[in-house]
């Protein structure tokens, strides 16, 4: 319990940030190709829809114009609600900021009746689905952006393919004898293995998420939610007091009793 935790706790480490963003890069990952079998479209992929807007802005085709603007507005949505909730937390000292706990229960939702969301029309002519999909993918990139303090994102991997590019290019860059230590060029193994690690994670459960969609469903998140409902829950259980007590204000450290945190932090 203490393990999971400082997992998905506002106290982070390099090692936590590593484990929580390769856990939500293979859920990405399976939440993105197995919704695309059902719609036909990557609801993470919010570089895709701009284009799909400009495209359909141009070609006249309005349907795609709404659906595309109704994906940016649901993943933009997702993001800010993020922003919120974090930043409730942070000013009230607790543990977490609940946005992972938002993330299961949704993914709970839609295991459950995506089906049924599939023909919910919209006013931007697509799916509730499709809104659903983008808003939580939105809150899981903003979510696990927040917490590693903006060095891991986790529902696209176009920056992590870039990353990974760069410290590759380092690895094989060839220093040039007698060029001094302070000058050679050197890639950092821990970033490496970092954007390895997220890449890979996220093709496996792309994978995962394809064959289980194909064969099983829309029940094939379920499981994947209540991963994230676990590893939600232990911050939850450490704010128990203070959740009962919200007006009881716990002084920040050398601080006196009733001494408001600084309200400028981690915004």
């Amino acid at each position: 319990m203490r393990s999971l935790r400082h997992l998905t706790g506002h106290h982070r480490t390099v090692t936590s940030n590593r484990v929580l963003g390769q856990l939500l890069a293979f859920n990405a990952g399976a939440v993105n190709a197995g919704g695309f079998l059902v719609l036909q479209l990557y609801t993470s992929h919010m570089t895709g829809f701009l284009s799909m807007l400009a495209d359909s802005l141009v070609l006249g085709n309005m349907a795609l114009v709404l659906g595309a603007l109704g994906a940016l507005l649901a993943f933009t949505s997702g993001a800010a609600t993020t922003a919120i909730m974090v930043n409730w937390a942070r000013q009230r000292r607790l543990h977490s900021s609940y946005a992972l706990l938002l993330v299961a229960v949704l993914m709970l939702v839609f295991g459950l009746v995506g089906a049924v969301t599939l023909d919910w029309s919209t006013p931007f002519a697509v799916p509730a689905t499709v809104l659903l999909l983008s808003f939580m993918m939105g809150v899981q990139n903003a979510t696990v952006t927040k917490m590693s303090a903006s060095q891991i994102r986790t529902t696209h991997m176009t920056g992590v393919v870039t990353d990974l590019g760069i410290e590759l290019g380092k690895m094989l860059y060839w220093n040039r004898t007698g060029t001094a230590p302070d000058a050679q060029v050197r890639a950092n193994q821990v970033r490496l293995r970092l954007f390895a690690s997220l890449l890979a994670m996220f093709l496996v459960g792309g994978i995962a998420g394809a064959a289980g969609f194909k064969h099983v469903g829309f029940v094939f998140v379920v499981p994947l939610a209540l991963l994230l409902l676990v590893l939600s829950l232990p911050p939850l259980w450490a704010d128990r007091a203070r959740l009962r007590h919200p007006l009881r204000r716990q002084a920040p450290p050398g601080g006196p009793p009733g001494t408001p945190p600084d309200a400028t932090a981690h915004r």
